[in-house]
């Protein structure tokens, strides 16, 4: 599966999340079972967390760096913005 296709099928999953709260729920109790039983293609020894973010949490998501990243060209874009799906720019309320 393409990265494309990666994308939007994690949307697809989401707005399911959004649709259906019992779904929801399955998938924050037990997201690789979930992910699986929607046809996701997980690598064998890969674990997987669901999480939500509140009006009062918000989680972070840092990447794994890149193995084919240089410190050079990790240099040029370390003062970019990086947005990946499920990101909307929402940050928690006071």
């Amino acid at each position: 599966m393409s990265k494309e296709e990666q994308s939007k099928k994690i949307g697809q999953l989401i707005a399911k999340c959004w649709a259906d709260e019992s779904f929801k729920q399955k998938l924050l109790a037990d997201p690789m079972a979930t992910l699986k039983a929607e046809g996701a293609e997980l690598p064998a020894g890969l674990t997987v967390n669901a999480v939500e973010n509140t009006d009062k949490v918000f989680h972070l998501v840092i990447p794994a760096k890149p193995t084919d990243l240089s410190d050079d060209n990790l240099d040029k874009v370390a003062g970019g913005t990086v947005c990946c799906t499920g990101c909307t720019g929402n940050w928690p309320q006071d």
